[in-house]
């Protein structure tokens, strides 16, 4: 086998293995973030309930889902998806300090997410503060493994959608 062979092999195994953290975090991300747009209300309700200031929690309703479809949608479409899965880890954070926060304040005062899916919630139910928590474990993982693994430079555009030509190395 010859070395063009050899990155050819390599670069297809290091998409094979970035693929499925790129569709699960962008699904996740997109989901999120379109549940809560449609009801930011509740959304915002649920923010001033929680230890964020007035202003922070207007800032965040208004801006968090907008955040999360974007990325999503990036990640999906494989459009610079380091930068998304980059971009993605400070909200990932955020989760996981929210949901820990919950989980200090007690399972009797929050039962369940919040508005962790928005209007998705009530379609499909709502997950506790721990279920959520060990999700963005498993988010932050996959974003990790993106930002190590996934072939080409940080503004490297791998769209699943285009066909490249015959011979073509990326």
């Amino acid at each position: 086998m010859g070395v063009i062979e050899q990155q050819i092999k390599s670069r297809w195994q290091r998409v094979l293995i970035t693929l499925v953290p790129c569709v699960f975090l962008g699904l996740v991300l997109l989901v999120a973030g379109s549940g809560k747009l449609p009801g930011q209300t509740e959304f915002l309700d649920a923010l001033l309930n929680s230890f964020w200031t007035p202003t922070v929690a207007y800032l965040i309703g208004y801006c968090l889902p907008w955040a999360e479809v974007i990325l999503g949608a990036l990640l999906l479409l494989g459009v610079f998806p380091r930068i998304a899965a980059a971009l993605s880890l400070p909200l990932i954070a955020g989760f996981m300090v929210n949901n820990a926060w919950a989980l200090s304040q007690g399972m009797e005062q929050f039962p369940h997410c919040g508005q962790c899916f928005g209007i998705w919630e009530e379609l499909f139910g709502a997950i506790s503060p721990l279920q959520a928590l060990c999700l963005d474990i498993v988010l932050l993982c996959l974003a990790l493994i993106i930002l190590l693994f996934h072939p080409g430079g940080l503004l490297s555009f791998q769209s699943w959608f285009t066909k490249s030509k015959k011979g073509e190395n990326k």
